[in-house]
């Protein structure tokens, strides 16, 4: 069993920033991607950052430049730093995990946590 906990977001107004944190826990693979997610109201859920166990990120096109996403292994733990935020960036935020290979092999999810961007 694996579970995701995101915390972090908020009302931010645009042009802040907020920090988006996601805990693992369970049985967690060594080798595994994490990466966060975003749905905003009447859309898709999109892929918005993600990043290997060895360090390697993807970002979606709308947010290069702005955000980072980070991980700690030890801590089984992602992190997503954003900045010069925009109302279009308003959307529940998910973390997942992706991992492969035997019982515990899946694609988890966290419950989402709201980021607003609004004056």
């Amino acid at each position: 069993q694996v579970r995701l906990v995101e915390s972090g977001g908020g009302l931010v107004q645009p042009g802040g920033s907020l920090r988006l944190s996601c805990v693992a826990s369970g049985i967690i693979f060594r080798l595994n991607n994490m990466g966060w997610y975003r749905q905003a109201p009447g859309n898709q859920r999109e892929l918005v950052a993600i990043i290997t166990s060895s360090g390697t990120t993807n970002y979606a096109d709308s947010v290069k430049g702005r955000f980072t996403i980070s991980r700690d292994n030890a801590k089984n733990t992602v992190d997503l730093q954003m900045n010069s935020l925009k109302p279009e960036d308003t959307a529940v935020y998910y973390c997942k995990l992706e991992q492969r290979g035997g019982l515990n092999g899946g694609d988890y999810w966290g419950q989402g946590t709201q980021v607003t961007v609004s004056s």
